[in-house]
């Protein structure tokens, strides 16, 4: 019977996992659990309509991918087409919350056409099985599908890879 259940609960967890050409499960992050940064819900339904590239970031790691984010803002694709969001793992690091979402509000006015998001309970670890303690990327096309996923650094090739996987879905 334990067999049974262990099987079940990891097909369950397989289920939730991102995968590539599928539209993840629906996830909203609002309240207790996170939200935007003026207070609002967050809700993944959104990541439609455009191409997104989402950060998934643990405060600690978020250099790690400075590379892309820059190769993004260099190419200057049409806001209409390609957009970004920024979600912060909160749990991630031992930064106090209250100096974390206070850096978010200033890169909100410094940036305002990317959508900062802060995650409070580790949501989309546990319900998209994003990796822990890391610096993730997500890309979605115009269907809300996702293209991409990295877990970690990507280099110089898988940033000239993105960049064509973008224009190519345009």
């Amino acid at each position: 019977m334990k067999k049974i259940l262990l099987g079940f609960l990891l097909l369950w967890g397989q289920s939730m996992a991102l995968e590539i050409g599928n539209v993840p499960s629906n996830v909203v992050l609002e309240g207790k659990n996170g939200g935007k940064t003026d207070g609002t819900a967050w809700d993944s339904s959104m990541l439609k309509g455009k191409i997104y590239t989402l950060f998934y970031v643990d405060p600690d790691e978020r250099d790690l991918n400075n590379g892309l984010a820059d190769a993004l803002k260099a190419k200057k694709f049409d806001r209409k087409k390609v957009n970004s969001v920024a979600i912060v793992n909160l749990p991630a690091t031992w930064l106090p919350n209250v100096i974390i979402e206070s850096k978010l509000k200033a890169k909100q006015k410094k940036f305002p056409h990317t959508i900062y998001v802060k995650d409070k309970k580790k949501v989309l670890v546990k319900q998209w099985n994003l990796e822990d303690d890391n610096s993730d990327i997500l890309i979605f096309n115009k269907e809300g599908k996702l293209i991409y996923k990295k877990f970690g650094k990507v280099s110089k090739t898988e940033i000239a890879e993105v960049m064509q996987l973008i224009e190519k879905n345009l």
